[in-house]
């Protein structure tokens, strides 16, 4: 399954089916947990020559190359070789300028200026300037538009330009990590005519398009004109949807690619000794997590929650669902590594007696539960499950695995049933993430959690610009959610892909899985 999460209220028109069919997670600071960076990733100078392949665990027949439609990880990646975005966030999980070269708020946060930056060439030959941010910003923000993007756009109340080279933003409301938002993969920037984007793939990217078949393959070769004088160094470059896992290993193993995604962590050991290639494990924001509908009955009663909460072994899970590759989770969203994590919050951990303790306080001796489970939500939900069910046997806990049907899962199930399991890509920042799935009024709150000091705080957050006080709410947002949220969060997976050795490059990033999803402008061939 292939997705990257649900938006806030702001998005109504797009339905949970098609939020699930994208990949990956933002913001997080890189972490390799597999093996170490061959020398040349670090020693060598990048230099340009080859093509590369790579193979895609998802793409579909039914993708297009309007950016407001990417919803698979192979449109995902197509995107970012052959476009550019107002922000960047680099390796290290800095904010930087890709076209924008600066940006400045107001005192509320509430107007931000973009200064664009001179000699950014789109592939048709047009120079970029701010008619082409406005039209393309604007398509996603029309009253029928069913964009990805419309939950970002949605909070612009207004976009003028000031001049060929500065764009102004005006909010409904301040937001003082408004500009991470220009970094998301459907918000690329379009060259307009007549105010309207050209929406046939031309971009300012790296690459230009040579072909497509969807859902099944693209090539693409570097643009003489692109602006960045230390980036896309392949001439060219083929993107293969390779959704069978087995089948990806293969032609990973056998030379027909040089790169993978979404390494089986069953099987990845036996990747890694093949000297040949190296296994990236990189740590993000993907989470797992099992909401609990807080208006339905015992699940209504925080102490029967945080008795749930106390019956499961994160780190068992950690150990036989993740195989390692990833880190524990502590009932709220914001990933370990990433600026807002609350570093002082103590992990919770697996404690039976802690989990009778708060039986008790509820007034009950024992609890009977059911959990609805499908790997729909994420791969290993069902052996999460049945481990957890263990796990709170030995608190009095009777946890019944109700096996759920893939098919019509995000649709029958999630947000339906008392308890289920789901799974977010997460976001860069806490405010994006918590206006997604906590907020009272989010259409994705997915426990119907409403806590008024919570969402008082949410408020209080988003416009405010000192740094410091915005850490203080945070760490306090992130308490109430662990203590008094709907949702069991056990885990924050990585992102596991394979290279060939042959491939050389620097830190990988995390904002996105594949680097980014900057792999094509990164990444170089070694050899050649």
């Amino acid at each position: 399954m292939d997705k990257w999460g649900k938006y806030p209220a702001l998005v109504s028109a797009i339905s949970r089916r098609r939020f699930l069919k994208s990949a990956a997670a933002t913001g997080a600071l890189a972490a390799s947990l597999s093996g170490i960076l061959p020398a040349f990733a670090q020693d060598v100078a990048p230099k340009k020559g080859g093509h590369f392949k790579i193979g895609i665990g998802s793409g579909s027949s039914t993708d297009s190359l309007d950016p407001g439609t990417y919803n698979t990880t192979f449109m995902h990646t197509l995107g970012h070789n052959l476009h550019g975005f107002l922000t960047e966030v680099d390796a290290n999980g800095k904010l930087v300028g890709e076209l924008a070269e600066a940006w400045e708020p107001s005192k509320d946060a509430k107007i931000w200026t973009f200064k664009l930056r001179k000699g950014v060439e789109f592939h048709n030959g047009k120079s970029l300037d701010a008619n082409d941010v406005i039209a393309t910003i604007n398509y996603h923000r029309g009253p029928q538009s069913k964009s990805g993007a419309k939950g970002i756009v949605d909070s612009i109340e207004d976009i003028r330009s000031d001049g060929q080279e500065t764009v102004v933003i005006v909010l409904k409301q301040g937001n003082a990590d408004f500009p991470y938002m220009m970094d998301h993969f459907t918000l690329p920037m379009l060259p307009a005519k007549d105010g309207k984007p050209d929406l046939s793939g031309v971009g300012c990217g790296g690459y230009v398009l040579d072909s497509i078949d969807f859902g099944v393959k693209a090539t693409s070769r570097r643009f003489a004109n692109y602006w960045k004088p230390d980036a896309a160094w392949f001439d060219s470059v083929e993107i293969l949807a390779i959704p069978d896992t087995v089948a990806r290993t293969n032609a990973l193993a056998t030379g027909q690619i040089h790169a993978m995604d979404r390494c089986d962590l069953k099987t990845v050991h036996l990747l890694e000794r093949d000297k040949s290639l190296e296994i990236v494990s990189v740590g993000g924001t993907q989470h797992y997590t099992l909401p609990m509908l807080v208006d339905v009955a015992p699940l209504d009663n925080v102490d029967v929650r945080l008795a749930l909460k106390y019956a499961i072994d994160r780190q068992q899970l950690l150990d036989t669902v993740l195989h390692g590759y990833g880190q524990l989770g502590n009932d709220h969203p914001i990933a370990p590594g990433t600026r807002d994590f609350a570093k002082d919050l103590p992990q919770r951990e697996f404690d039976p007696e802690k989990a009778k303790f708060h039986l008790k306080k509820a007034g009950l001796s024992d609890l009977k539960v059911t959990l609805s489970a499908s790997d729909a939500a994420f791969s290993g939900a069902v052996d999460t499950a049945v481990i957890y069910q263990q796990n709170a046997a030995k608190a009095g806990i009777t946890l019944d695995v109700a096996r759920e049907p893939a098919d019509g899962y995000w649709d029958n199930v999630w947000m339906k049933k008392p308890w289920s399991m789901s799974y977010w890509a997460g976001r860069p920042t806490a405010d994006w993430m918590f206006s997604q799935v906590y907020a009272a009024d989010a259409n994705w709150n997915e426990a119907h959690w409403k806590n008024p000091r919570f969402n008082e705080l949410l408020l209080a957050a988003r416009p405010e610009l000192d740094e410091a006080k915005r850490e203080q709410m945070y760490a306090e947002m992130q308490a109430i959610c662990r203590d008094e949220g709907g949702s069991v969060i056990p885990l924050f997976a990585n992102y596991v892909n394979a290279l060939s050795r042959k491939i050389g490059h620097n830190k990988i990033g995390s904002s996105w899985d594949l680097d980014g999803f900057r792999y094509a402008e990164r990444w170089w061939f070694a050899d050649a």
